[in-house]
């Protein structure tokens, strides 16, 4: 049976540990099982669902401590940012299991005498779930509990970047008795994930790239199936001359360089009011260049490795592109020392041209292009500058015209000074290539569900 190997991109790649990669007669039986399943998972209704998930949050709670250094070895995120990715989503599991019931309840939209009219919000059948490496566990809960309180059976496959954490999940998920066929797992690449998608499903939740993206929809569309796609972002942040300077730069830095850049929702493009830019490029120089940069299973690193070789390659064709092109290399001006992986070394850009490749494309890693604006109408014209449109900040003292500002950012969220929109509440999502549908929320759950409308006579 051929492997999947996982390798440590901290580490020189070495490799530690390797999974079986999943055929396509295992992928067709697992989701004959989901098919199978789905009809007795519907009808247990959401109590009872929710009733048989809570013990494995309690299992996944029990065991949250063999994740970090798990996903930290195979992706390279420092080990504090994957200990918070463990405890911070195992939350948002507790809370979709609190709040589900509410949100997919059946609503009384009209009553008189005679009659009396409702929503119900019926499971979609078998969902495809397919995550990306980067919060491997947190993207896990996102896709999977949610869909399995609506009601849908799962079949899940994990990036092939991480294919341990995989195992883990899978064990815990099958360690507490869940009904056969209701939840599965495939491992493998691009060609697992197109086999799954085109067996007898009837949904794909996907978060990942645009351009995959992008290729599952047109799979859905032949098989005329509903998608939630979560893709790639090139998210914004304006700063306006009446800020607070330093508070700003440590949010901004957060917002940029956690998970060494690798999130898809982060500011990767800076647009500052032109009589603030000198003092703001220097503030972020000097914060960018006093973190450590290291072995990420060291809790004094700050930013530990990218996920890839193919990763780090892209990311210094991206930057040559823009130095090439008369950008200025302001922080990022030497090779990390004493690590040998996918590292790269936090990196600012300015006198950035719209046209270079750090300004049009998504960039995957800790680097920022710096631009200036003079007007509200320039800073807003630059923010929708970009093919996506997943998240975006504004920085001001001026509410009123950050309002304004927010009200015309082509983008799935806005976040106003230091307001996070990160509570499960909020449903989360993109314009334009950033992606189909929310995932979050009451309308995240019910993206999970068909709407069937009940009127009945008394």
């Amino acid at each position: 049976m051929t492997k999947l190997i996982s390798t440590n991109p901290s580490k020189a790649y070495e490799n530690i540990g390797e999974v079986d990669i999943s055929s396509d007669i295992e992928i067709d039986e697992k989701v004959k099982l989901a098919n199978n399943a789905k009809l007795a998972w519907k009808e247990l209704g959401v109590k009872k669902r929710i009733e048989l998930l809570r013990p494995i949050c309690e299992e996944f709670e029990s065991r949250k401590n063999e994740f970090p250094q798990l996903i930290t070895k195979e992706i390279g995120k420092p080990i504090t940012e994957s200990t918070n990715e463990a405890n911070g989503f195992l939350e948002e599991f507790r809370w979709f299991l609190d709040n589900g019931e509410k949100f997919l309840a059946d609503e009384t939209t009209y009553e008189d005498e005679k009659s009396i009219h409702k929503i119900v919000y019926e499971p979609l059948g078998v969902a495809a779930v397919i995550v990306p490496w980067n919060f491997p566990f947190g993207m896990f809960i996102w896709g999977t509990i949610p869909n399995l309180i609506a009601g849908n059976t799962v079949v899940f496959k994990i990036s092939e970047e991480c294919p341990l954490t995989g195992k883990l999940i899978e064990e815990i998920m099958n360690s507490r008795n869940l009904p056969d066929g209701v939840f599965a797992e495939v491992y493998g690449d691009g060609k697992v994930g197109q086999k799954l998608v085109e067996s007898d499903i009837n949904f794909i939740w996907f978060t990942g790239s645009t351009k995959v993206g992008k290729s599952l929809y047109q799979i859905a569309a032949r098989k005329f199936i509903r998608v939630v796609l979560e893709m790639g972002g090139s998210s914004p942040a304006i700063l306006f001359e009446d800020i607070d300077i330093p508070e700003a730069i440590l949010s901004v830095y957060t917002e940029r360089f956690t998970n060494c850049g690798q999130v898809c929702d982060s500011v990767k493009r800076l647009i500052v009011h032109e009589s603030i830019f000198d003092k703001v490029v220097e503030k972020l120089r000097e914060e960018v260049e006093k973190k450590i940069v290291g072995d990420p299973l060291d809790k004094k690193t700050q930013i530990g490795s990218l996920v890839a070789k193919r990763q780090l390659d892209l990311l210094k064709e991206q930057v040559r592109d823009a130095l090439d092109n008369g950008a200025d290399l302001i922080a990022g001006k030497s090779e990390p020392e004493g690590v040998n992986g996918a590292f790269f070394k936090p990196t600012i850009l300015t006198n950035i041209n719209l046209d270079m490749k750090v300004w049009k494309e998504e960039v995957f890693g800790p680097v920022l292009p710096i631009v200036t604006f003079k007007t509200e109408e320039e800073a807003i014209k630059l923010a929708n500058d970009t093919i996506y449109g997943l998240g975006s900040r504004i920085y001001s003292k001026d509410i009123e015209r950050a309002r304004r500002v927010a009200s015309k950012i082509e983008a799935g969220t806005v976040e106003i000074n230091y307001a996070s929109r990160w509570l499960c509440c909020n449903p989360f999502g993109g314009y334009k290539l950033s992606g189909i549908g929310r995932e979050n929320g009451a309308i995240g759950f019910r993206e999970l569900c068909q709407i069937k409308v009940i009127s009945e006579s008394k």
